[in-house]
């Protein structure tokens, strides 16, 4: 007879090797809500926040996967769960038109985060700081800095796996340079669409978006 999953720390552990799933207490929740335990009760029992409860228990357990639906459609902020459940995207670029095209395909509601550098030392800041799972460089801002920008990053041993994508354009000159510090190059004009579903595929290899 297999027994009830036990719950440790947050996680739900499944037996004979199946993955676990990160799931909360009511309690949990209330604290990254910043709302009453029986605020999140009074939201689980109507529905509007899904879960479940434990076999022989009135205890509620919340699926990470559907808290962070519940907080994005009610527009909530997603406090210490947003690193781990939206892909933050760093565009090097200064093409505006560009830029807006490709912010309009990476919404937050398709769990994108967006920061935009104009240049290679704004890049090296942003990078720091918004720590991004992808950069897209745009080599129109010239070839050797973009060069330098993707180079630099691969040597830096916080950015060893980030996503690089490299927008090349169409000015019908060749263009040769070391591509191994990239992921993926996309020629102008491209479809900002199909850029997105990418992303959304690379890092989503890499963490679990919602």
């Amino acid at each position: 007879m297999v027994t009830d999953a036990p719950l440790i720390e947050g996680k739900l552990t499944r037996r004979y090797g199946e993955p676990s799933m990160k799931v909360f207490t009511t309690g949990q929740v209330a604290k990254i809500c910043k709302v009453a335990p029986r605020t999140v009760s009074k939201w689980f029992d109507s529905g509007r926040l899904k879960g479940y409860r434990i076999p022989g228990s009135q205890d509620r357990r919340i699926p990470r996967e559907y808290l962070i639906k519940f907080l994005k459609e009610h527009g909530m902020p997603l406090g210490d769960l947003e690193d781990e459940a939206m892909a933050k995207c760093l565009i090097v670029a200064q093409d505006q038109v560009l830029i807006e095209n490709l912010k309009r395909e990476l919404p937050p509601e398709k769990a994108f985060k967006v920061a935009v550098a104009a240049s290679g030392f704004e890049a090296g800041i942003q990078a720091e700081s918004f720590n991004p799972d992808c950069i897209i460089v745009d080599f129109s801002i010239g070839k050797i800095e973009a060069v330098q920008i993707c180079q630099n990053l691969r040597k830096n041993i916080d950015f060893t796996d980030i996503v690089l994508i490299a927008l090349l354009p169409d000015d019908g000159q060749p263009m040769s340079f070391d591509r191994s510090s990239i992921n993926e190059t996309f020629k102008k004009p491209f479809d900002a669409h199909l850029l997105a579903e990418r992303l959304r595929t690379l890092v989503g290899s890499k963490k679990e978006l919602v």
